[in-house]
């Protein structure tokens, strides 16, 4: 991930100047800035970086390092980098599952606890538009976080439950012993040679609260996500009909 992240934007960024291109607009992720373990607390783009959190995850610690390859490497007179930090995306044509799986796991009954976490999460098409916009409106070295719901995952499960009519898990587990149980078993499951059934690092960031204020992005973008009940329909409905068959569950 480091190689693509960090050493592949350093690439970009060389090759985007030596091509005269006077702008880039960085696509991030909100998980470089807002994680946090007190669901009080809703970061904006001022918040301290948590590094002693994100620094165990592959993924966000080298999008992290990323952004700061990319504010160092794409400076000087007439350059402008705006870097934009979309929490979860769903919503329809991801084909390739990068970010929608959670729910498509939900539907297929293979979540068997909830979470003690949060989550925030925003319409791929919603995202779009702002990262349009942001071609001429971004400002030079700012972050903006786009987010259009932030709920723990006993609500966020609830609504798909209501969604889907798949009954969601009734239990939770405390944090420690989550994580710990799933590490127990990926390790098992790896001396056995076999697949695990379960991912101890997304297992532990499911514990966190990945809440955002997404004010800057309002403001500056124009950015209004919209009704996050139709972005869980329209992200159901899309798994429903190219991943599990459309009958799979009732209308």
């Amino acid at each position: 991930m480091y190689q693509i992240h960090v050493e592949g934007t350093r690439l970009l960024c060389d090759a985007a100047k030596a091509a005269g291109v006077k702008t880039i607009v960085l696509a991030s992720t909100s998980g470089t800035i807002a994680v946090t373990k007190d669901g009080d607390v809703v970061p904006d783009e001022s918040y301290p970086q948590p590094l002693e959190i994100i620094s165990r995850w592959p993924y966000y610690a080298s999008k992290s390092y990323q952004e700061m390859a990319a504010l160092e490497r794409f400076s000087g007179k007439g350059l402008r980098l705006v870097i934009m930090n979309p929490s979860l995306l769903l919503g329809p044509g991801d084909d390739r599952l990068s970010s929608t799986k959670v729910v498509l796991d939900f539907m297929a009954r293979k979540i068997g606890a909830v979470p003690t976490g949060g989550v925030s999460f925003v319409d791929v098409r919603d995202a779009a538009k702002s990262f349009r916009i942001a071609m001429r409106k971004g400002r030079h070295g700012e972050r903006y976080l786009m987010g259009a719901a932030n709920w723990t995952f006993t609500k966020f499960f609830g609504r798909l439950e209501r969604l889907t009519k798949v009954s969601g898990p009734r239990f939770a587990l405390p944090s420690k012993i989550a994580v710990t149980g799933a590490q127990l078993i990926d390790s098992l499951f790896r001396q056995w040679d076999f697949a695990s059934p379960v991912e101890p690092g997304a297992i532990e960031m499911a514990q966190y609260f990945w809440y955002l204020n997404c004010s800057k992005a309002a403001r500056e973008l124009g950015f209004k996500p919209r009704d996050p009940s139709e972005t869980l329909h329209d992200t159901v409905v899309y798994l429903r009909e190219n991943f599990l068959g459309g009958n799979a569950f009732g209308k």
